[in-house]
């Protein structure tokens, strides 16, 4: 038996996806498109910043609080400073509740890099 639980994700509206880039395959990027996206990939390419990612992404609920995240072998510092570099990228969103910031996956973002990747288009 599984221990894995069912996490429902928000359902993006109509209009919700604003891509940033044409498709890789529609052509080559443009400078500006290309800048955007690597700034993108460059906050992921760290594995402390994919696996804070990855926690928010999978938390239930969708969002997760920064003390429910912190525990990826770094100092609490070092999350913050990482935390901060995938919000500056536009992977994640914050808010500040009380004491506590609760981080939030930025879902067209995410979904542009998808388009901007799939092969299929």
């Amino acid at each position: 038996m599984s221990n894995s639980e069912v996490v429902e994700l928000p359902v993006l509206q109509d209009g919700g996806v604003v891509p940033c880039c044409p498709p890789i395959t529609d052509g080559e990027l443009s400078v500006a498109d290309a800048e955007r996206m690597a700034a993108m990939f460059k906050a992921l390419s760290d594995p402390v910043r994919l696996r804070l990612f990855s926690r928010v992404a999978s938390h239930p609920g969708g969002e997760a609080c920064v003390c429910d995240i912190a525990d990826v072998g770094v100092s609490q510092p070092t999350v913050s400073h990482h935390l901060k570099k995938l919000r500056e990228a536009g992977l994640l969103t914050s808010e500040r509740r009380g004491t506590w910031v609760y981080y939030r996956v930025a879902p067209s973002v995410v979904a542009a890099m998808s388009a901007m990747l799939d092969l299929r288009a």
